[in-house]
């Protein structure tokens, strides 16, 4: 297993729990890792893993539903501030056996549901016609682009299966390791 990039000592939570730097900081390094501890990036038959976080400030229920049975291990692992290991463990699981969006509140806590974020209705995409879009996005990437533009939602965090990009999406901009 690849050493994690971050100390769990300096990634507490304020006493509220509701440090939403920390609660980003807790998952880019976490996503940073898998993307830095697959070695197989350049072997075109290799299917690296892939994941989609989703933190949101409200509820996303108008527009998420259920991703089949994909789910996170809530049992091992119910918030980004568990044990560094139990966390990189259960991340690691799903970016490999999982499809769809993992939502994490802005307190860290994880839903056990992994979800599709529906479409944006007409007037939102006529809103966002001019997101940057950029070449090398799939469909995962365009999606948290587009979700991150949504009121309830601080930011989309994704792991490229494709090439290990990890990239951080707030209000329709991003950032891309």
């Amino acid at each position: 297993m690849v050493e994690p990039i971050y100390s769990s000592a300096t990634l507490e939570p304020n006493s509220d729990g509701t440090d939403i730097d920390t609660v980003l900081e807790r998952i880019e390094g976490c996503v940073k890792d898998i993307s830095l501890g697959f070695e197989r990036w350049d072997d075109p038959y290799a299917r690296g893993p892939g994941l989609y976080f989703v933190v949101e400030r409200g509820s996303m229920t108008d527009f998420a539903a259920q991703m089949g049975t994909n789910r996170w291990p809530v049992e091992d692992c119910a918030t980004v501030f568990a044990e560094i290991d139990a966390f990189l463990e259960a991340a690691q699981n799903v970016a490999l056996s999982c499809d769809g969006a993992v939502v994490v509140h802005s307190d860290g806590t994880i839903e056990e549901t992994m979800v599709r974020v529906k479409q944006l209705s007409p007037a939102e995409c006529r809103r966002n016609d001019d997101l940057p879009y950029a070449g090398w996005m799939g469909a995962r990437h365009m999606s948290a682009l587009e979700t991150s533009t949504r009121q309830e939602v601080i930011a989309a965090i994704t792991l490229s299966e494709e090439d290990g990009r990890v990239t951080v999406f707030t209000d329709g901009t991003f950032e891309d390791f």
